[in-house]
């Protein structure tokens, strides 16, 4: 295996996946790039170019540049899904998706509903999600949640680079529309990446780490600090558990519960205000599905109910962080 960034994890399944399928088409704004600059077309690939190279190799009928219009690019996505292609689509940020919401859950998610099982629509939603980068508040929300309770979308959020080529190869694959949500805090994160093209399934949850004491579910961006927090604590005695849910649409609540049974306590971080958050679905889930095996309450950490602030200092007091995951375990972890 080989040393990869996230971003070049998703590049490489893109690639591989384009060279297997014909039917797989990337649209988007400057998915190519460079159309009027000195480089030329395909110099661009994206915002943070996890598209780039792409254009030299598969040309223009394959990576297709479209106007600044959302509502555009999924129309197109819907209507090529529907008449046998399997587009990829970016939606630059994923705060622009309101521009566009009706094709996703008033259209694509529904056709297989509405013709009877006799509609596919194969297509990809690709777009960037998180806070951390001084972007502004409309430019670094993280909404998995509106996607997540929306029947007949698929919703994927990978935290490490192996994660995002598997789950991007199989997100392509799949006959469902699916939406692949990309942590900008994690682009240039690198981690061992078959060369090969290998799926992940979608619905299974990965043990990040093992512990006895608390259950942290961590989510999306917000896994980098979970990871920092677990560090922390096990150096004063208190060993934790990770779980990383990878979808959380299919959602794997039975490793969640499985988790619980052993530790008893649960902490479920997410970087989503705290009104209809993921953290909010699994702690009640937990509630309703496993409270019998609860020693403690359900701790959430989360973004407070608030616009993503710009100024640096506010910012990162808005975003969850492994101060506060190690209070929330703390907190959890003194109910005997």
């Amino acid at each position: 295996m080989t040393k990869k960034t996230y971003l070049a994890a998703i590049n490489e399944a893109l690639r591989q996946e384009m060279t297997r399928d014909e039917s797989v088409i990337l649209i988007g704004e400057d998915v190519a790039g460079g159309q009027a600059s000195s480089g030329g077309p395909g110099k661009v690939g994206g915002v943070f170019g996890v598209t780039s190279g792409l254009y030299d190799e598969f040309g223009a009928e394959r990576v297709i540049d479209t106007p600044i219009s959302e509502s555009a690019i999924i129309g197109t996505a819907n209507g090529a899904a529907l008449t046998g292609l399997r587009p990829v689509a970016e939606i630059m940020f994923v705060d622009f998706i309101g521009v566009c919401m009706d094709q996703v859950y008033n259209q694509a998610a529904k056709f297989r509903y509405m013709f009877g099982g006799k509609a596919k629509t194969p297509w990809v939603l690709r777009s960037m999600i998180g806070a951390g980068l001084r972007a502004g508040a409309q430019h670094s929300q993280t909404l998995h949640p509106v996607f997540t309770m929306i029947p007949g979308l698929k919703v994927v959020m990978p935290t490490n680079a192996y994660d995002a080529k598997g789950l991007m190869i199989q997100a392509i694959r799949d006959d469902d529309p699916v939406v692949f949500l990309e942590s900008k805090l994690l682009y240039q994160t690198e981690e061992d990446v078959p060369d090969e093209a290998y799926a992940i399934p979608f619905g299974e949850a990965e043990y990040v780490r093992e512990g006895d004491d608390v259950t942290v579910v961590a989510v999306g961006p917000a896994m980098l600090h979970a990871k920092a927090a677990a560090e922390r604590l096990a150096s004063e005695g208190i060993d934790c558990e990770i779980i990383d849910p990878r979808t959380t649409s299919p959602l794997d609540e039975q490793t969640i519960l499985e988790s619980i049974e052993r530790t008893g306590r649960l902490v479920v971080v997410d970087e989503s205000p705290p009104r209809c958050s993921l953290a909010a679905d699994i702690a009640a889930t937990v509630a309703d599905k496993g409270f019998k095996s609860l020693r403690a309450p359900v701790k959430t950490v989360t973004c407070p109910h608030t616009p993503v602030p710009f100024a640096p200092t506010l910012e990162d007091a808005f975003l969850p962080n492994a101060s506060r995951i190690v209070d929330a375990v703390k907190h959890v972890k003194a109910y005997v």
